[in-house]
């Protein structure tokens, strides 16, 4: 191999790597700090239906290549990972402000999305290329789409979003692990742990691993919703 093109490729936790984790949370922290000056104005529901329209017009073209029969890839190409829902329960909940799209979103996009963050199944070259550009952007857009969404629209997670979340992953995770018997894929890493280093290395073998991640999942999940229900709680009896 040409060392010039091993350089070129990505690596985890290289450049490029923190280049993108750098402007996620910069991002994050922009979202967080002007939501508390927007947020009951009338802007918020403009902002997020212009944020919606962006999610849209920077995925569908994107799948509308990895569908096309030059890119077309059983294993990878169909939209049926997390981050893929995530996407499109963030611009839905962005324009229409549903609290079971908001709960995907939420919870979607500030556990199982951010694990793609920090260990990236990605391969090719470390910069520009549309898979770089697809990857990264799909999984930051989420991102602040759910701290938009509780910071400047004000939702907030609640023990039903929870139910509603927990209950869709664990139905999409069941019918990948049908349609992975079937196809001969992967998708959800729910078949086979992902080639690529990953916090279910840490979680044992095939099958285990599974249980193992969904009760620290629905822990990670609970910990997310309990300190705002809990606010809820405080301001009600107070006010009463």
């Amino acid at each position: 191999m040409n060392p010039l093109a091993a350089q070129r490729s990505f690596a985890a936790y290289g450049a490029s790597h923190w280049i993108v984790l750098i402007v996620l949370a910069v991002g994050v922290l922009v979202l967080a700090v002007l939501g508390s000056r927007y947020r009951g104005t009338p802007a918020v529901r403009t902002v997020g239906r212009v944020l919606a329209l962006v999610l849209v017009a920077f995925h569908v073209p994107i799948l509308v290549y990895d569908l096309s029969p030059a890119r077309f890839d059983i294993e990878h190409s169909l939209p049926f990972q997390i981050s893929d829902l995530a996407w499109m329960a963030a611009a839905y909940a962005l324009w229409s402000q549903r609290h079971w799209a908001y709960a995907l979103t939420y919870y979607w996009g500030l556990t199982l999305v951010p694990q793609a963050l920090i260990t990236p199944a990605l391969e090719g070259p470390e910069a520009l290329s549309i898979d770089f550009v697809s990857f990264w952007g799909q999984h930051l857009l989420v991102v602040w789409a759910a701290v938009y969404l509780t910071w400047w629209a004000g939702m907030r997670p609640t023990w039903r979003g929870f139910a509603i979340a927990a209950a869709v992953t664990v139905a999409w995770g069941l019918a990948m692990l049908a349609f992975n018997e079937a196809a001969g894929t992967n998708y959800l890493f729910v078949s086979r742990r992902p080639d690529n280093p990953s916090l279910l290395d840490l979680m044992g073998e095939w099958p285990w691993y599974l249980g193992v991640e969904l009760v620290v999942g629905l822990g990670a999940w609970a910990l997310l919703t309990w300190p705002w229900t809990r606010s809820a709680t405080h301001r009600s009896a107070t006010s009463s």
